[in-house]
């Protein structure tokens, strides 16, 4: 009779044993590959929690941004450029520059590819008498922003004044009892309402603004300007940028100055700042709350997967040797018979290999099925893991199908020994 045919009819004989075989296997597998599992959700979950977070926290972002855009913009300009000749000793007491440039510079230094600035306006200022209305104010010359080129464009930070119009501080239109739409003459030269601002408490409650070619003309001042009002683009820290933005803004423009409004730079700065920091903490608190997740878990899998397997491996081992003691007249026998020692090996030896495959098969299911409830269970709202697409891998399979047979053939040897052993005739004997 060959090997193979006793394998078959020794299985079907005694396939209560050989079942309780193989569910030891699947437990130990199953143990297993369910850990496997149950971390693997658990990389999927955090993948797609962390992904979302971030695909989250840039819209909210962006949305921050946008807010804090239009916040900052409130701040107005936070860079001055002037002559080099102007004092600002004399800039603070008499509130206005008293020295000129020309109108040009403005559009130089738009043009020059000086990224880190943007919304240029040329302005002329001056305090004067307005002899119409007998008051002394100060007027204002603006025209529309000079866009950088070399940046996308934005919304302008002040509208521009249109021409043969007037716009008019709070003090004066409410002293004045002028409205929006109302003619009004200025040094000789009539001018229509075009807005009225709202209370400011600061000098811009008695400044008029009116066209820059306007302003020129009235002052006799044809082709200047004694400021560059910019805003400066503050993504990388206020004192960093500050000496490298002066430094090419004068080598651009010759005989000029650079001044910045330290207070409104450093809160724009530190708005988009904190913004930032935070979103990022937001993300970086979320993966170390998953790690710190997978930790425990990982502990709580390297300390009870062990356990199993190596009581499933002694289960194994006390059923080897339970079918050795039930069989040594059968292995008398068949010493006597002319069997050698290393068939009986092989036959013995080839059942645990039998049940450590098919316990290996039927085990790595159970424990993808198991391990994914489990996993779902634990996670909230972990939806649409599959088994066979995301958790089942070909490494995976291979682990199995290879710790299985050897766990088996291994819980089987030493009762193999002790079988291949005896003397047949004491076993005869015995019977």
């Amino acid at each position: 009779m060959k090997i193979w045919h006793m394998l078959v009819r020794e299985i079907l004989h005694r396939w209560r044993s050989f079942a309780i075989g193989i569910f030891a296997v699947i437990v130990a597998i199953g143990s297993l590959t369910a850990a496997l599992t149950l971390l693997k959700v658990h990389d999927i979950h955090t993948h797609k929690i962390l992904t979302a977070k971030e695909e989250e926290t840039e819209k909210k972002m962006a949305i921050l941004k946008d807010e804090m855009r239009k916040a900052t913009l409130k701040l107005k300009f936070n860079l001055l450029i002037l002559p080099k000749k102007q004092s600002i000793r004399d800039l603070h007491m008499k509130g206005y520059p008293s020295e000129y440039m020309p109108e040009e510079y403005v559009t130089r230094v738009a043009n020059s590819g000086i990224v880190l600035v943007r919304h240029f306006l040329p302005t002329l200022q001056q305090r004067i008498k307005w002899p119409e209305k007998k008051r002394t104010i100060t007027l204002v010359g603006t025209r529309g922003e000079t866009p950088n080129l070399h940046k996308s464009p934005r919304e302008p930070l002040v509208q521009p004044v249109p021409l043969e119009t007037i716009v008019l501080g709070y003090g004066l239109h409410q002293s004045l009892g002028l409205e929006v739409g109302d003619k009004v003459k200025l040094l000789g030269r009539e001018f229509t309402v075009h807005k009225c601002y709202e209370e400011r408490g600061s000098e811009d409650d008695f400044t008029a603004w009116i066209h820059l070619s306007r302003a020129q003309e009235l002052l006799d001042k044809e082709g200047l300007i004694n400021a560059i009002l910019a805003l400066e683009c503050l993504c990388q820290g206020v004192e960093s940028l500050l000496g490298e933005i002066r430094k090419k803004i004068e080598q651009i423009l010759p005989n000029t100055q650079v001044i910045e409004q330290g207070t409104k730079a450093l809160a724009r700065a530190e708005a988009r700042g904190t913004v930032a920091q935070e979103a990022k903490a937001s993300v970086e608190r979320e993966r170390l709350h998953r790690a710190e997740m997978r930790s425990e878990r990982e502990f709580f899998a390297a300390v009870l997967v062990p356990l199993i397997m190596v009581a499933c491996a002694v289960w194994v081992g006390l059923l080897a040797f339970n079918n050795v003691c039930d069989r040594k007249t059968e292995i008398g026998i068949q010493r006597a018979m002319g069997f050698r020692a290393r068939q009986i090996m092989f036959l013995f030896l080839s059942k645990y290999l039998v049940i450590g495959m098919l316990g290996g098969l039927f085990g790595i299911f159970v424990g993808l099925v198991f391990g994914r409830w489990l996993g779902l269970t634990l996670e909230e709202d972990a939806k649409g893991i599959t088994v066979a697409g995301e958790l089942l891998n070909p490494g995976l399979f291979l682990l199995v199908m290879v710790t299985a047979p050897v766990l088996t053939v291994i819980s089987g040897w030493l009762p193999t020994v002790v079988a291949i052993r005896q003397d047949p005739a004491e076993s005869l004997r015995e019977k």
